[in-house]
Formats: structure tokens, C-alpha cells, sequence
């Protein structure tokens, strides 16, 4: 994506909505916090589920942006294990816009470096994995079973790792359909439309537009196993490209 394909005007809103991005994390961050340690922890859900959206309404507001959630299916399916298509820096506000029920999100392990991102993700219980070593993210997320299990929590993943990868949907990697196997946890595809069109791979400047979170009923991962997982996880990418108007 070339700097042609943004106005001027795209680079002044994204520059203001980046900065009242950080200047709302840091006002918001004390209170949460405090939230936290109140409710000895016990208020992460309501953090995820209804100040979280909130945290990013002005955002979308200056960029330009409005945010629609369109279901595929009559209730969302909770514990479950959710996927998402990953390529715009726009998938993370979409993140925090979904609002879904007592979810915790799965991020990369440079997410940690920055002080504020690591406080407030430990404390609400957010996985933090090695992409770039398979063996060490599964691992990881084994560990985490039993809080999952045991606080009936879904889990938010995508399944290519990266949003710089090849094609419009990269590889998926295993970790996700490993961890619903596992877990017997339903797969719920998330299907995010726009936002790699407004804002394309690792780009911090956006289009206004319209983004919408397409989510689709739930896939059961009973009749998986190790060796037909591969198709099985081919079968639920197919889905995406599909989604995405991709040709086969």
C-alpha cells in the first residue's frame, strides 16, 4: 500500500486518534487499577465487556470510523474459543470494540515490553505467547487450562499469528484448534470486514470507512483429532477466504 492510497486529511486523524488513544490508556489505566484491586480481580469481565467499548468510541469517532457487530447465528456461544482474521493495526481497537463476554485475549510477547501493557495485562489475566516458537506458545497455553476451565472463560486468537503475512488470509497455525480439542471448546469465527481495506498490514494511518465484525455460529471440535486436524483447520480457513471473496 502505497502513501498515495491515504489523503492528508486520513494522516491528521490518525496521528490525533493515536495520540487520544495513549492520552485516554494513561487517564483510564489508575482507574482500572483501582477497579482491580477493589474487586480483588473480579472486575476484569466488566473491564472487557463494557469499559473497554467505551475506551474506543472516540477513537473511531475522530478516525472517521463506524463500527457495526453483525451475527450469523442466534446467541453467541460462550466458553468458546474465538478466531479472527488479523491484518490491519485497526484489529486490536476492533478488539476492544466486541465487547464479548468474559473473554481473555491471547498477544504476542512484545505486547509485555511496553509497562503499561503489562501491568494491566497481567492483572486481567491476559496470555501472552512466543509466536515465532510453535512448541513454546502451545505449551503456554496449556498452562493457562485450568483458570480457563475453572472461571468458565472463552479465549480470543488469531489464528495467523501475524497481520504481515502472505495473502489477504495468511496460514492459520494450530495453536487455536489445538486449545478448543483440548479444551472441548466450540470454535466461533470472527470475521472482521473493512478493516484491512481501511488499514492494511502493520500501517498506522486509516481510511474512515465502516467496519463490521461478522460472528458466525460455532464450529464443534468433537469429531477432531490429531490426524485429521490439518484438514479440519483447512476447512475453517476456506471459510474465511470465502468471507474475504477470495477465489480458490
Amino acid at each position: 500500500m502505497t502513501n498515495a492510497y491515504f489523503s492528508t486529511g486520513d494522516y491528521i486523524r490518525s496521528i490525533l486518534a493515536i495520540i487520544l488513544f495513549f492520552v485516554i490508556f494513561l487517564i483510564a489505566t489508575p482507574f482500572i487499577l483501582l477497579l482491580l484491586i477493589l474487586s480483588f480481580g473480579k472486575a476484569t469481565n466488566f473491564i472487557i465487556e463494557s469499559i473497554a467499548p467505551l475506551l474506543v468510541r472516540p477513537v473511531f469517532k475522530i478516525l472517521g470510523i463506524q463500527f457495526n457487530i453483525k451475527l450469523h447465528t442466534d446467541e453467541v456461544a460462550s466458553p468458546a474459543i474465538f478466531i479472527i482474521n488479523h491484518s490491519s493495526t485497526l484489529d486490536m481497537l476492533t478488539l476492544l470494540a466486541l465487547g464479548l463476554p468474559r473473554v481473555r485475549f491471547v498477544a504476542k510477547w512484545q505486547f509485555q515490553y511496553n509497562p503499561l501493557f503489562l501491568l494491566l495485562g497481567r492483572l486481567t489475566g491476559q496470555i501472552f505467547i512466543r509466536r515465532d516458537k510453535s512448541d513454546q506458545a502451545i505449551a503456554t497455553l496449556q498452562k493457562t487450562y485450568k483458570r480457563i476451565q475453572k472461571n468458565s472463560l472463552s479465549v480470543m486468537m488469531a489464528p495467523e499469528g501475524s497481520r504481515k503475512h502472505p495473502g489477504v488470509i495468511g496460514p492459520f497455525k494450530k495453536g487455536p484448534f489445538r486449545m478448543a480439542m483440548d479444551l472441548d471448546y466450540p470454535i466461533v469465527p470472527i470475521y472482521f470486514e473493512g478493516n484491512r481495506r481501511l488499514s492494511k498490514g502493520g500501517s498506522l494511518i486509516t481510511k474512515p470507512g465502516t467496519l463490521t465484525a461478522h460472528i458466525h455460529g460455532p464450529i464443534s471440535p468433537t469429531e477432531w483429532n490429531l490426524e485429521n486436524l490439518e484438514e479440519q483447520i483447512a476447512g475453517v480457513r476456506k471459510k474465511y477466504l470465502r468471507w474475504a471473496g477470495v477465489k480458490e
